[in-house]
C-alpha cells in the first residue's frame, strides 16, 4: 500500500490514470482522497464510487470503508444490512477494523439479528491482532456472561490488553477491577493509577472515579484539593455524579472555601439530571435558605422528585416539609415538580426557579450503585 502514498495533487494525477485502469489499491486510495478532501474537494459520492469499484475486486480496507459509508448514510443512502455485508466481507480476509465493525453489529442488533455469540466471535478475531477497542469489548463481554460464559478473569486480562494501548474505558474497567478486587488481587494503587491514565485522557468517568480516590485516600495520599480538582473537570463536562460532589465539597468546605452559592449551582446541574442525591441537597438548599432564597415551594417540589425515586431520606424531608406549608403551597409546590419531571425527561436541560412558574453516586463515595451507572453510560 506504501506505493500509493499520496502527496495530495501530484500523487492524485499517478492516482486517476491507474484507478482508471483497474487498479483496486489506487481506486481505493482515490476513494479515501474524495472521502478525505485531500488534493480534492471533499465528495462522499465519489469516495464511494471508487471505494466500491476497488471492493468489488475484493480491496479489504475499500470493504471496510464502504461499510462504514454505508453505516453512516455518506455519499450513499443509510443501509446497515449493506454495511454488515461489506464488514463481514472484509473481516474474513481479516481486517480488524471490519471484525470489531461486524462484532458490534451483532451485539447491537444493526443490520443483523443481535446475536452475542456472534459478536464475542468477531471482537475476539480483532482483539487477538490487537484492535483495542475489540479487545474493551471482549472484555466487556466475559464480564457480563454476553455471548460466552461470564469470567472476570479474562474481562480484566482483555481490558488490560486494551489499556496498555491507551483506551480510556478499558483504563476505567481495569481499575474497577483493581478497586473491587474482580478477576484479579486487589490493588488501590494500581486501581488509582489506571483511573487517572484516563482521567488525564478526559474521562469523566475516570475523573470523578480518581477524585474518589483522593477523597477517600484510596491508593493515593488524602487529598480535599484534588479530589475537587477531579470533580470539576468531570462536572464540567455534564457528569451529574462529579457535579454532586462537587456541590458537597462546596457546602462543606472541603478542599475548597465554603461556598453555598456554588454547591447549590451545582446540585441544581445533577439534579435537572434526574440525580435523587443532588436534588435532596437541591431541596435543602432551598429549604433553608443557602446559597438560594429560601423557599418551601421549592424545596418540596425538588425534594417530592427525589422521592418519586424511592429515597426513604427524601420521603422523610418531604413530611417534615409539609407540616410547615399551607395546602395552597403543597399544591403549587406538587405542580412545579411535575413541570421539572417533565423537564427532566425530556432531556430538556438545567432548569431555573425563574424559567419554570437513576441510581447516582452518593456522599461517601462510590458504590455499587456508581460502578453501574457507569457501566450503563458506557454499555455495549
Amino acid at each position: 500500500m506504501d506505493e500509493y502514498q499520496r502527496d495530495d495533487d501530484a500523487d492524485l494525477r499517478r492516482l486517476l490514470p491507474l484507478a482508471q485502469q483497474g487498479d483496486a489499491e489506487a481506486q481505493f486510495w482515490l476513494g479515501l482522497s474524495f472521502a478525505e478532501g485531500k488534493g480534492v474537494p471533499a465528495d462522499d459520492r465519489q469516495a464511494v464510487f471508487w471505494f466500491r469499484k476497488a471492493a468489488e475486486q475484493g480491496h479489504a480496507y475499500a470493504q471496510f470503508c464502504l461499510g462504514l459509508c454505508c453505516a453512516d448514510g455518506k455519499g450513499v443512502p443509510a443501509d446497515d444490512r449493506g454495511a454488515v455485508f461489506w464488514f463481514r466481507e472484509a473481516a474474513e480476509q481479516g481486517n480488524a477494523d471490519a471484525q470489531y465493525f461486524l462484532g458490534r453489529s451483532f451485539a447491537d442488533g444493526t443490520g443483523v439479528p443481535a446475536d452475542n455469540r456472534e459478536a464475542v466471535f468477531w471482537f475476539r478475531e480483532a482483539a487477538e491482532q490487537g484492535h483495542a477497542d475489540a479487545q474493551y469489548f471482549l472484555g466487556r463481554s466475559f464480564a457480563g456472561g454476553k455471548g460466552v460464559p461470564a469470567d472476570d478473569r479474562e474481562a480484566a486480562f482483555w481490558y488490560r490488553k486494551a489499556a496498555e494501548q491507551g483506551h480510556a474505558d478499558a483504563q476505567l474497567f481495569l481499575g474497577f477491577c483493581l478497586a473491587d478486587g474482580t478477576g484479579v488481587p486487589a490493588d488501590d494503587r494500581e486501581a488509582a493509577f489506571w483511573y487517572g491514565k484516563a482521567a488525564e485522557q478526559g474521562h469523566a468517568g475516570a475523573q470523578l472515579f480518581l477524585g474518589f480516590c483522593f477523597a477517600d485516600g484510596k491508593g493515593v495520599p488524602a487529598d480535599d484539593r484534588e479530589a475537587m480538582f477531579w470533580y470539576r473537570k468531570a462536572a464540567e463536562q455534564g457528569y451529574a455524579g462529579a457535579q454532586f460532589h462537587l456541590g458537597l465539597g462546596f457546602a462543606g468546605g472541603k478542599g475548597v472555601p465554603t461556598d453555598d452559592r456554588e454547591a447549590a449551582s451545582w446540585f441544581r446541574k445533577a439534579a435537572a439530571q434526574g440525580d435523587a442525591d443532588a436534588q435532596i441537597e437541591l431541596g435543602r438548599s432551598y429549604a433553608n435558605g443557602e446559597g438560594v432564597p429560601q423557599d418551601d415551594v421549592q424545596a418540596y417540589a425538588w425534594i417530592n422528585l427525589a422521592s418519586v425515586q424511592g429515597g426513604e431520606d427524601a420521603q422523610e424531608h418531604r413530611t417534615r416539609l409539609r407540616q410547615s406549608m399551607t395546602s395552597a403551597q403543597i399544591a403549587e409546590a406538587q405542580k412545579l415538580s411535575r413541570e421539572l419531571a417533565a423537564q427532566i425527561a425530556e432531556g430538556g436541560g438545567e432548569p431555573t426557579p425563574d424559567s419554570v412558574s437513576g441510581d447516582l453516586v452518593h456522599p461517601s463515595g462510590p458504590s455499587h450503585d456508581a460502578v453501574r451507572q457507569a457501566q450503563s453510560y458506557l454499555a455495549l
